[in-house]
């Protein structure tokens, strides 16, 4: 399946991300990709993103990641609501064992 998802690139302590067109199975570290769709700059807030291309993408048959997804419903190129990408809390194991406890 083709994921649109976000790639790291740049040194340490100095993030930049890829919006990268790849399949699912490929790591994201692992470099290989069919075409890069857009950037990403933490550290000064800018995006750049080819809509034409992700919109054809999607129409495809493409995926894509959470963050990527909340990114395109931010930029107004794709309609929906954001989806919470946070994983949910798990209770600790003291909290566990103080159950079992009582």
């Amino acid at each position: 399946m083709l994921k649109i998802r976000l790639q790291r690139i740049g040194r340490k302590n100095d993030p930049a991300f890829r919006a990268v067109l790849t399949d699912s199975k490929n790591s994201t570290k692992s470099g290989k990709f069919l075409e890069v769709v857009g950037a990403y700059n933490p550290k000064s807030g800018a995006t750049s993103w080819q809509a034409e291309r992700i919109k054809y993408w999607l129409g495809k048959g493409a995926q894509v990641s959470g963050t990527m997804h909340n990114f395109l419903v931010h930029d107004k190129i794709i309609e929906g609501k954001k989806i919470n990408v946070l994983p949910k809390k798990k209770p600790t194991q003291t909290r566990k064992v103080l159950k079992a406890q009582k």
